[in-house]
């Protein structure tokens, strides 16, 4: 967090170091206020329904190891304007490290004492609070996040006194001022085996009871979580980054620091109004208790014993909270107070819990917030929470030191039940069974491969052989058929020879020959007629098989005919019933239209009556007669009457109105004819405008856009002016911004600006671009609609009040643009610089009045932290500026921003050392 009175605890540095002293033990006797009664050294704390840690219905075995809430101090230096203010004064607060003790001054001879566990002076370096806070939950011989057990690092302490330094420094420019969350992830890299072990981080911040991804910013809205049988919580919806080393982790942080929420306050520039939570979750595998896995007869290798590896999870989370802070100090308005009280009443809830479980009450008030349900594991559950409280020297702040003292007092009575979280880790042995599997897959492929192979050879073999042997078959079978074939022309020819011879011989062989071939000739007849019969017989059955097969078609088609046919009616029937019901639905639209003819007839002929009442009251008035209020006329004599009341100061006649009127009669007079009427209208809203509960209510019901019209229609210079207050106070709410802009909101209040003469109406002009200048989303519209020219060209009023606006839209602007150069949404030179806004930036740099000069010396630090404009801001003299800045600003945190710019930009360092600047 930010230091009080404007210094920026947040990015300073501590100069000097002490000796690191040897870590504490976790279960030390808890230390006591040597005002008060020691406090007791109970055993372990029983789980109840109420703690905010415990598990309902957790066994008596796994009851976890007792481990108290360990609690330091740390004490923040003293800054400039503290110095300046308390030079008079003795410090609130005096330490005594080497006995553990700090001493809280009612006055000059009375003062309470407290005991702690590590009592960190402000010389008391990073390493050291390191190695006593945080060390013991990170990496401690036993029971730490690396064993396997949930931790917790939390800041708590008043806005300013360096809680952000404490945990969230990165040490970019000093390694020697990395913070906790740095370190301990150093510290958990050095410890693991990212073969095996792994690390996932996500980075949230609670604003507004809204849990928020900082890495994700989209996604803005993210659940609890807690499951019903060990009452454990998480956020499913939060993004897990795995972290491989160092650098990416570092990346990641500065990201998430880009999108948090910050303010500026009185106590600080740059003042958190979210509690930043991150969330280291260890998983490590233990050694030598992995799945065996044996194997037979060499190939043919099985499982024969398997046992799941064992895991450990831990946890750690890191809480930054916001600081708690007192309206009056802070001076938070508008927005920022109601983040203030965001802020104070998560505090006040986690205070609560903490004061139930010091008192061992059987009610802890866990769901009061969101921050005591994330917590509910660090504070009476299962965790290991080191808590560092940070507090200021300065007695201006007497009462917030108390306030964490007495925090932190509290928490050292509360006792956690440490519990180890180790699981059999059934992924990494289901990923080992896959990745053998997918081995015995391989080279089963493999052995099929060479098996289909081995048999296409055999095949190939096979039918080679086969056919050769059919070869040699065809030509050993010809060879005997042609010998057949041989001898048989050669028996005939021996039979024909001898029948000649035995023709020759009888003399009569002729006849039975012809015979013989008279036989042949019919059995050949017979034998083709067989043929013929046969083939028609066969052609017959192909035209009967045919025409079955039309006919099974025909009947197919007759079927689907059919069922075509009944949809067909069922779809009639349908459109008939849907006829008949719109004929229905016609007929009530045509009584309903009746009915509303009827009431609008009756409502105009009221209308006409009372526009005739009303002319006849004006001319009674007129001519002296006796007053009727009656219609309008007693609206307006309403409006009349509370206008008088509200100069007075009496707002309640404001409420009483709105209750009694309504707003869309009083947003009506807003068009009245009567001038007079026309002003009381719009102070009313104006004043209405002022509380935020009716701001919604208003631009729901027009006013917006009402007022918005009478800035463009109207020509008297008293509505422009409490028409454009009323418009600054709708503009303080993001979503009405959004719409002003929609509306040409711009437009008109530039044309206003430059109409105008009046320093109040400019003053409210200002006021109201001022408030658009802080939105993101709107910078491009807003300078194309000409809202930039419009601020710079009020300057002509030279008012002091119509400055300070000025300056501070023109420092919103430039801080708005700084967060989307650093996100990379941004690229070129800045907008003010291109529509001249650095001559003024310049000129009023050294203003005597503080208001503008502080918005202005903010204004330029921005504006450099962007490498485009430094060119530009060279040649315009700018860099003088922040070199006087840095150097004479009664301000620290904006000292240590100038500085920090003028190092950082390689351009700002060649042109001091061309010009022998010793900086």
């Amino acid at each position: 967090m930010a230091t009080s009175g404007g210094g920026n605890y947040r990015n300073g540095t501590y100069r000097s170091s002490l000796k690191v002293d040897k870590p504490l033990s976790l279960n030390s006797n808890p230390k006591s206020s040597v005002k008060s009664k020691p406090l007791p050294s109970s055993g372990p704390r029983r789980n109840s329904t109420g703690s905010i840690g415990a598990a309902t219905g957790a066994a008596k075995d796994d009851a976890g190891v007792p481990g108290r809430v360990r609690v330091a101090v740390r004490l923040r230096p003293h800054i400039a304007e503290e110095s300046v203010a308390d030079a008079d004064f003795a410090d609130c607060v005096e330490l005594q490290p080497e006995l553990k003790r700090l001493k809280l001054r009612k006055n000059n001879w009375d003062s309470d004492t407290y005991e702690f566990d590590e009592v960190l002076t402000e010389f008391a370096s990073q390493k050291r609070v390191y190695e006593v806070v945080a060390k013991p939950v990170v990496e401690a011989c036993i029971h730490s996040v690396l064993d396997g057990y949930n931790g917790t690092i939390m800041a708590y302490g008043q806005t300013g006194t360096g809680k952000t330094y404490t945990l969230g420094r990165l040490g970019e420019e000093d390694t020697a001022a990395r913070g906790i969350m740095v370190r301990a992830m150093e510290d958990i890299l050095a410890d693991i085996s990212l073969e095996t072990d792994s690390v996932l981080v996500s980075y949230l911040q609670l604003y507004m009871e809204t849990i928020q991804d900082l890495l994700d910013p989209p996604n803005d809205n993210i659940s609890i979580v807690e499951d019903p049988k060990t009452g454990d919580v998480s956020l499913p919806g939060a993004s897990l980054v795995e972290i491989r080393n160092q650098q990416s982790f570092v990346e990641l942080l500065r990201l998430g620091e880009a999108h948090r929420f910050a303010a500026n306050t009185k106590l600080n520039t740059e003042s958190s109004r979210s509690h930043a939570i991150l969330m280291v979750h260890v998983k490590r595998s233990v050694k030598g208790r992995q799945s065996a896995l044996s194997s037979e007869n060499g190939a043919n290798s099985h499982m024969k014993m398997l046992k799941p590896p064992i895991v450990r999870k831990g946890k750690l989370v890191v809480v930054d909270l916001a600081g708690s802070e007192r309206i009056d100090k802070s001076g938070s308005e508008g927005h920022a107070l109601e983040e203030a009280k965001s802020i104070n009443l998560s505090l006040s809830a986690l205070g609560k819990c903490i004061n139930a479980l010091a008192e061992n009450s059987a009610h802890v008030p866990v769901r009061d917030s969101k921050l005591t349900r994330l917590l509910k594991d660090s504070f009476g559950g299962s965790a290991r929470t080191s808590l560092v409280i940070t507090i200021g020297p300065s007695p201006r702040h007497r009462g917030e030191t108390t306030s964490t003292i007495m925090f932190g007092q509290r928490a050292m009575k509360v006792e956690n039940m440490l519990k180890l979280k180790e699981e059999f880790d059934y992924k990494s042995l289901s990923r080992r069974l896959d990745i053998q599997l997918d081995k015995l897959i391989a080279e089963h492929e493999r052995r099929q491969k060479a098996f289909e192979d081995e048999i296409e050879r055999i095949s190939i073999e096979a039918q080679t052989r086969i056919s050769e042997v059919e070869r040699n078959y065809e030509e050993a079978l010809e060879k005997e058929r042609l010998k057949y074939q041989k001898d048989y022309m050669e028996s005939i020819k021996k039979l024909e020879e001898q029948l000649v011879k035995n023709q020759q011989k009888h003399g009569s062989g002729k006849d039975p020959v012809g015979l013989k071939d008279d036989g042949s000739a019919l059995t050949s007849n017979t034998e083709s007629s067989k043929v013929s019969a046969v083939e028609e017989v066969a052609e017959l059955k192909k035209v009967l098989q045919k025409e079955s097969l039309l006919r099974k078609a025909a009947e197919e088609e007759v079927n689907s005919l059919k069922s075509q046919l009944a949809q067909c009616k069922r779809s009639e029937a349908s459109g008939n019933s849907d006829i008949l019901r719109l004929r229905k639905m016609l007929e009530d639209e045509a009584r309903q239209k009746e009915k509303f003819e009827g009431e609008i007839a009756i409502l105009h002929g009221q209308l006409l009556q009372l526009s005739f009442e009303a002319d006849e009251t004006r001319r009674r008035l007129d001519r002296g007669g006796p007053e009727v209020h009656g219609g309008l006329d007693s609206l307006i004599s309403q409006i009349k009457l509370q206008q008088q009341e509200s100069t007075n100061g009496e707002k309640a006649s404001v409420a009483k109105l709105f209750e009694q009127v309504g707003l869309q009669k009083i947003l009506s007079l807003l068009e009245a004819e009567d001038a007079d009427v026309r002003i009381h209208a719009v102070k009313v809203v104006a004043n209405l405008a002022a509380e935020e509960t009716n701001q919604g209510k208003i631009v729901e019901a027009g006013g917006l856009t009402s007022l918005l019209m009478l800035l463009r229609s109207s020509e008297d210079e008293t509505v422009h002016r409490v028409a454009a207050g009323a418009i600054a106070n709708l503009a303080m709410n993001e979503t009405n911004q959004e719409l002003i802009m929609a509306q040409g909101g711009i437009g008109l209040l530039s044309m206003t600006a430059a109409n105008a003469e009046d320093p109040q109406t400019l003053r409210m002009v200002a006021g109201a671009l001022a408030n658009l200048c802080g939105n993101d989303k709107l910078q491009i519209k807003l300078r194309g609609e000409g809202g930039i020219k419009a601020l710079l060209g009020m300057v002509r009023s030279r008012h002091p009040d119509v400055l300070a606006q000025v300056a501070r839209g023109i420092a919103n602007f430039a801080k708005c643009e700084s967060r989307a150069s650093t996100q990379g949404t941004k690229t070129g030179r800045s907008l003010l610089i291109e529509d001249g806004a650095l001559a003024w930036i310049v000129q009023n740099a050294n203003n005597e009045a503080s208001p503008i000069r502080r918005h202005i010396e903010l204004a330029l630090c921005h504006l450099a932290q962007h490498e485009a404009n430094a060119k530009d801001m060279i040649s315009g003299g700018a860099l003088w500026e922040l070199v006087r800045v840095s150097r004479d600003c009664s301000r620290e945190d904006i000292r240590t921003l100038a500085h920090r710019t003028l190092t950082a930009s390689p351009t700002f360092q060649a042109e001091m050392r061309r010009l022998r600047i010793d900086y």
